[in-house]
This record gives C-alpha cells, sequence and structure tokens, in this order.
C-alpha cells in the first residue's frame, strides 16, 4: 500500500459524500450532464489572494500567471482581483483582453516568441519581458513596422536559483532570459532607442515549499535589481520577482509559510537600493492560487482483479490529468490526493489502483492505494486540479471525451 497526498482544506462532507463549495460532487456531476468534470471553487481562490494580501507588504503586488490555468471564466474573475496578468503565448495575450483584463497590466514571457507574436502584443500594449538580444531586435523592429512605441522588460537569467524548487529556471545556462551580466546593456539599449523602459523581471524557479529558500531567492533578487538598474542607468517602473509558492503535492510535502515569506521580503524591501526607492514590486503566481481549488471529478466504470490486485478503472485519466499520473516531468512518481468521492465518510476495506480509460500503463491516477469498498458509478475525486491540468495534458491522445469544467462562485 502506498500514501496519498494531503487532501487540501476547504472540501466538506455531506451525506457521506465530498461536497465542493457546498454541494456534494454526485449533484455537481448532474448538473454538469456528465464525467470527467473539472470543478474550480472561486471562494478559496478568493481566499488566497486575501491571504497573499494580508501576508506581504502593501507595496508588493500581485499578478496571476495564466499559463496555471488559463480557462475563461477563471481569468475573467480573477482579473477583478489581482493587479496584473502574465502570459506566456500570444494566445494568452488575447484570453486575457476577451476575459476583461487589461493589456496594459499584462506582460508576456516565454522563448522562441514569433515576429508575429511581437508585433500581436505589442499592438495590444501589452509588456514584452525580453528573453534574449536578438529578441529585442526583432521586437524593436516589430514596434517600427507597426508605429507604435513598445513596452518593454527584461527578463534576467539570475546567478541563482530557489534552492530545493522543484522546477529550476535559473542559475546556469537556460534558455530563460538574458544572463544577469548582459541584462543592464541590453536594457540601456532598448531606452536609447525609445521604448518604453518596463523593467525587470527574474523568475528563479517554481514549485517550492521551503520558506527560506522562496525569501533567500526574493532577497537576492530586490538587490541584483538595484545593481542591474545601475548598470541601465534607469529605475525600473516594476520589478517582478516570479512566483516559486509550491503546493503540497504528497504525503511528505508541507505547506508553504507565506506569512514567513511577506516578513523577509518586507526586510529586503526595506533595505533595497536607493535607485529602486520609487519601483514596484509584484509576485507573480499561478499554482499556489488556483492550485487547491481545483477537483478533477471521474467515474468508475469498471472494478477487475488481475492477479491478486485490484483495479478501478475510470472514464478519465492522464488525457486530462497528466500530472496526476506522475507523468509532467516527476522523477518519482507519488500518488496525489484522491479520494472515492460518493463514499467520503466510509472507512478504507482495500488496497486499488486507480487507473483511466486509456490503452497504456501510464494511465494511473493512483497507484496501489486504501480506500473504501468501490464500484461502477461511484465518483473518484483528484485534488489538486486547479493548476496545470487539462491544458497541461494530451487532451486528444487516444480521441477520448473532452473533459468538462466548470467555475463555482459563491454568493
Amino acid at each position: 500500500m502506498k500514501s496519498l497526498g494531503p487532501i487540501p482544506n476547504g472540501f466538506g462532507l455531506i451525506d457521506g459524500e465530498l461536497a465542493i463549495a457546498g454541494v456534494k460532487a454526485s449533484d455537481h456531476v448532474r448538473a454538469a450532464g456528465d464525467t470527467p468534470l473539472f470543478l474550480y471553487d472561486f471562494g478559496l481562490v478568493r481566499a488566497r489572494v486575501a491571504r497573499f494580501r494580508a501576508a506581504m507588504p502593501a507595496d508588493v503586488h500581485l499578478h496571476y500567471a495564466v499559463k496555471a490555468n488559463p480557462f475563461p471564466g477563471l481569468v475573467r474573475a480573477l482579473a477583478r482581483l489581482v493587479d496584473g496578468l502574465d502570459a506566456a503565448s500570444l494566445g494568452e495575450c488575447r484570453l486575457i483582453a476577451a476575459s476583461g483584463g487589461d493589456p496594459a497590466r499584462a506582460s508576456f514571457a516565454g522563448p522562441a516568441k514569433r515576429d508575429d507574436e511581437l508585433a500581436g502584443a505589442i499592438a495590444m500594449g501589452v509588456a514584452i519581458n525580453l528573453e534574449s538580444e536578438s529578441e529585442a531586435d526583432r521586437a524593436l523592429a516589430a514596434a517600427d513596422r507597426l508605429s507604435v512605441r513598445p513596452r518593454l522588460a527584461v527578463r534576467v537569467n539570475p546567478p541563482f536559483e530557489i534552492k530545493g524548487s522543484g522546477m529550476r529556471m535559473g542559475g546556469g545556462a537556460k534558455p530563460f532570459g538574458v544572463d544577469a551580466e548582459r541584462a543592464g546593456a541590453l536594457a540601456r539599449r532598448v531606452i536609447a532607442a525609445g521604448a518604453e523602459w518596463r523593467g525587470w523581471h527574474v523568475f528563479a524557479g517554481s514549485q517550492a515549499l521551503a520558506a527560506g529558500a522562496v525569501a533567500d531567492a526574493q532577497a537576492a533578487a530586490v538587490a541584483l535589481a538595484g545593481e542591474l538598474s545601475d548598470e541601465a542607468g534607469a529605475a525600473p517602473p516594476l520589478v517582478n520577482l516570479g512566483g516559486g509558492f509550491g503546493i503540497p503535492y504528497s504525503a511528505n510535502d508541507r505547506p508553504l509559510d507565506v506569512e514567513a515569506i511577506g516578513a523577509r521580503l518586507g526586510e529586503a524591501l526595506a533595505a533595497r537600493a536607493s535607485g529602486l526607492a520609487d519601483s514596484r514590486f509584484a509576485l507573480e503566481l499561478g499554482r499556489w492560487l488556483v492550485g487547491e481549488a481545483g477537483v478533477y471529478l471521474t467515474r468508475i466504470v469498471d472494478r477487475k482483479e488481475s492477479r491478486g490486485k485490484l483495479f478501478l478503472a475510470c472514464d478519465g485519466g492522464l488525457h486530462h490529468q497528466l500530472a496526476a499520473t506522475g507523468n509532467l516531468g516527476q522523477v518519482v512518481r507519488r500518488n496525489y490526493p484522491v479520494a472515492i468521492a460518493t463514499r467520503m465518510g466510509s472507512p478504507a476495506e482495500e488496497v486499488a489502483s486507480i487507473v483511466g480509460p486509456l490503452c497504456t500503463p501510464l494511465d494511473r491516477l493512483a497507484d496501489e492505494v486504501a480506500v473504501p469498498a468501490a464500484h461502477p458509478g461511484d465518483l473518484v475525486a483528484v485534488f489538486l486540479a486547479g493548476a496545470y491540468g487539462l491544458t497541461a495534458s494530451p487532451q486528444a491522445f487516444l480521441s477520448q471525451r473532452p473533459a468538462i469544467e466548470r467555475l463555482l462562485v459563491p454568493d
């Protein structure tokens, strides 16, 4: 038997069944008409935003990283709560605009931006986080063709990373950003070319659960921004300190102490260089804001035994929840928090593997876990489904049915 990750707070129990936003899972499925089904409880997202505001210094802005979950209803609702929106493609820039977000409060980061993508974002008024000197040249050329003054920032590849982060975005040779030792010169060049200078973007890592490591990286980023601004000869309007806030996926993970991070960030900002005195600072968060608010519901279709082991086969799987199956870059597969949603009030009676409908042994939502006795028709809940779920999965694989998505907005 293998352990399961911790079920996040904020969910309830009604008549022995999982309740999401105060409604039983089976009632959600009836209202949606089918499974598989993603549910996003916006009440939990609002609570996360409020916790951020309370924990962080008052002058630190909150940006939403749209790549974490680009569901249009969620983006539309978050656009009214956050201070900025960060895109990783022209498609996300357009989604921000279509969802009521202000392109002037949006930024676009990512390597290999095509000329048409640069032109499209510049025409919308989105700030471009430049990833290289050649990208700067192409952005300036695109703006010249459009007769538009581009809004340009420099994404910096810092000489440090967030220690222990699940995905390291800085600290060595990277496809992301301009190496710190060249970033100041590039900023001088784009400012001299007449661009509207938007500042620095320093993203050192993601999915970190050690508050001290996150705080150390943020302090280093603040200091680096001061040094680079001196080299550039211009104060940055904005310093985006990146994100990195993780959530607990597996049994040994512990929640991130964001209040400790906020206290340390306040100290770093109080000691910042004079050239940053009038700069705004922002944190770019995705997973931490929305990940724990999402639940993926799938229905058990078959119950079978094979050579002494029990399998519960469902109509949903890795084509919707690649990360939960351990196939989104995880080195060691660990079980996400999973439960039999329609039997949450029952004790565990058997050990089963919960698998999907795909013809691959990789399609395993939970591996040899203790569950109540479950049968066809029962619903399985996969938690932490609010970030890097559907759009980070191979939805077209084997032409399976699409998942339904719903945003639950409490009164």
